[in-house]
């Protein structure tokens, strides 16, 4: 079916513009601007429910859309899929319902730029990926987690990587001749190892798909599949499609960094042809 009714939410230096109707094609907008404010263009279809038990999607969900963004490398982070709300972002949003935090479930395409590190494996942390997270809505593991975080955020992170499951690919490996060019300047020999690997270059219009069912998730660009894996998402799950200048990071090392970034330039990412079976 086509998306026809979406909720639209953005901060005051951001816009989210309906360019047709008919085949949900939006331009999501965040204003150029310096690293002292919160930017958000978004429309989902979650943010007026109440309880996360209530979101409207299950597995056995198909998702497909084209996109392209206004550039490479985007600061903060941009995608579309499917999740939980984790971190209850609707707060905030002219009253919009209040939800607590929560362990992340995710399937969906994700960029993120260089500052964010959002794995807690050995998966891709940043960049344009396609992902997955699977989480329990509460583990035993999670108490001696929160009491570990003011004194070992090392620790704690590698307690979440046994509860949080994850999957990941980068969509924006460089070629083989760009590796070779790079490597050479630095008198390095190039791995081959990703010689198969899809490069994508998110500025061009490509088509999207995720398929979502009970053990399975599969990612497809240009009817080319780019990630199959078990990781499968625990239901239920909310449509998000944004943009923002936002970034976090939880390293390997256990530092912990958040905060916004300048953008000198406007940003945007544009979708069309948004449906779901």
């Amino acid at each position: 079916m086509a998306y026809t009714k979406l909720n639209r939410r953005f901060t005051p230096s951001a816009r989210v513009e309906e360019l047709s109707s008919d085949t949900a094609h939006y331009r999501l907008i965040i204003l150029a601007g310096k690293a002292d404010e919160y930017r958000l263009a978004q429309i989902d279809d979650y943010t007026q429910i109440q309880s996360r038990r209530l979101f409207p999607h299950r597995v056995g969900l198909t998702l497909s859309l084209s996109a392209r963004t206004s550039s490479p490398c985007l600061p903060g982070t941009w995608g579309f899929g499917l999740w939980n709300d984790p971190f209850g972002l609707s707060i905030g949003f002219g009253g919009k319902p209040f939800r607590l935090p929560a362990l992340p479930n995710a399937v969906w395409f994700f960029g993120a730029s260089k500052q964010n590190h959002l794995s807690f494996s050995d998966k891709p942390a940043n960049g344009f990926l396609a992902q997955s997270f699977r989480s329990p809505r509460f583990h035993p593991l999670l108490i001696p987690a929160g009491l570990a975080l003011p004194f070992s955020s090392q620790w704690t992170r590698r307690l979440l990587g046994k509860v949080i499951a994850e999957d990941g690919t980068a969509l924006d490996v460089p070629s083989t001749q760009e590796r070779a060019a790079y490597a050479m300047m630095r008198g390095r020999h190039v791995s081959t190892q990703h010689e198969e690997a899809v490069s994508v270059d998110p500025t061009q219009w490509h088509k999207y798909r995720l398929e979502w069912s009970l053990n399975r998730v599969s990612f497809e660009v240009d009817e080319a599949r780019v990630l199959e894996s078990s990781v499968s998402p625990n239901p239920p799950l909310g449509l998000v499609i944004w943009i923002d200048n936002q970034y976090a990071a939880f390293t390997p090392k256990g530092k912990i960094g958040f905060g916004v970034l300048a953008n000198p330039e406007p940003a945007w990412l544009e979708i069309k042809g948004l449906e779901a079976s």
